[in-house]
């Protein structure tokens, strides 16, 4: 999730994955898959910004896992680095 601060200064957070595009005109639009829009205090390459974080720390998070899941995966007794 992002977090966006609307106009009227009240945060919310939002799917970055239901965002359809964003629009900057002047006012910065999200706008959502199912149609619905939120104008946001944040430019254009602010959302985009975090859109990139986040979507890097789902990668990151995916790669821990894995690299968590193959270090269990290595019998006792055993030298990890032998089995890689």
């Amino acid at each position: 999730m992002i977090v966006l601060t609307r106009l009227n200064r009240s945060r919310f957070a939002v799917n970055p994955d239901l965002i359809e595009r964003v629009q900057a005109t002047p006012d910065t639009t999200i706008i959502m898959v199912d149609g619905a829009t939120f104008v946001v205090t944040e430019t254009m390459d602010d959302v985009i910004a975090q859109i990139i974080a986040f979507r890097a720390g789902v990668l990151a998070a995916a790669a821990a896992m894995i690299t968590a899941a193959d270090t269990d995966a290595v019998a006792p007794g055993t030298d990890a680095e032998a089995v890689l």
